[in-house]
């Protein structure tokens, strides 16, 4: 009983200790960290890990995963700025980035969820499919954005805090309560930890499984949204590694890749680790390659430390 608790207080805090000893190590390592100006950079960076992230613990807790979301992330980005530059209607623009997401999560949950695909094989084939009408969209070029209204959704302030980091705390309290306070709740995780007994139950599984891709979809398009507003651009490129980035958060901050565990604010702190990982890497001058090295072997560290602690309870 002993391991066992001990093995869900790790599971659970345990994360949130390694954030403090990374602040504190990178306190040590670099002062310029630890400075404001540094430390709004680092919020902003964290904010667009973290809404992303968000999308795909829905989808993880409920014992899927979705690749595809950099890609659908990039997508919507573009789309959204191609129809500011068409229409010069900001509200439509963010209106269409949103529905480009909706659309192609609820693609993948169709297909998951009806066809019954694996969810690997289906957001991989998605995640090709977004990125190439991508490059057709944007002819491989940048599209540029220089609405006001629009740029102040990532690059705007409300009383001195970046509207990127409301957008954040916003999306995560209602999670929060979704995850915590509904049926639909509920049915996540049990879906994720026992479908069939879910099924058998006389909850609509297929329903719910769709309404959860989208709901995922929906995330990252307002995910590529904000970051179009803060580039000031819609880049081609906007999604790529973004998935690894999502399900990197994700498992950092104590969701279980085989679903029913895991909690949104946990995710919150995984998206935190990895900024501070990308953004203390950057200040020591070490180069982008070897930051691709190191969340990768993060990602393998996260994944066996999950295992070992399932085994332990």
């Amino acid at each position: 009983m002993k391991h066992n608790s001990t093995a869900q207080f790790f599971r659970t805090y345990g994360m949130f200790f390694v954030l403090l000893v990374l602040l504190a190590a990178l306190g040590i390592a670099e002062p310029r960290s630890l400075s404001s100006t540094n430390a709004i950079n680092l919020a902003r960076q964290i904010s667009i890990t973290a809404l992303i992230a968000a999308g795909e613990t829905l989808i993880i807790l409920s014992g899927n995963i979705d690749l595809s979301v950099g890609s659908v992330m990039g997508l919507s980005g573009v789309i959204s700025a191609g129809v500011l530059r068409d229409t010069q209607n900001p509200v439509l623009a963010v209106i269409a980035g949103l529905l480009v997401g909706a659309l192609a999560g609820f693609f993948n949950g169709i297909i998951v969820a009806k066809g019954k695909v694996a969810s690997f094989i289906v957001t991989l084939a998605t995640l090709g499919i977004a990125a190439g009408f991508t490059l057709l969209y944007t002819g491989a070029r940048p599209i540029p954005v220089t609405d006001e209204a629009f740029l102040f959704l990532g690059q705007g302030k409300i009383l001195g805090i970046p509207v990127p980091i409301l957008i954040v705390a916003g999306v995560y309290i209602i999670l929060w309560i979704v995850l915590t306070r509904t049926a639909f709740g509920t049915y996540i995780y049990s879906i994720g930890g026992n479908e069939l007994a879910t099924k058998l139950s006389g909850i609509g599984v297929v329903k719910y499984k769709v309404l959860i891709f989208t709901l995922g979809g929906v995330l990252a398009g307002l995910t590529g949204v904000v970051l179009v507003s803060r580039l000031g651009s819609g880049v081609p490129t906007l999604g790529s590694g973004y998935e690894i980035i999502a399900v990197t958060a994700v498992v950092l901050g104590g969701t279980s890749l085989f679903g029913g565990e895991g909690y949104i604010w946990g995710t919150l702190i995984g998206a935190s680790i990895t900024g501070i990982i990308s953004n203390g890497l950057n200040l020591l001058n070490i180069g982008p390659y070897y930051q691709h090295i190191v969340t990768g072997a993060v990602v393998l560290i996260a994944i066996l430390l999950d295992r070992w602690l399932r085994s332990r309870e």
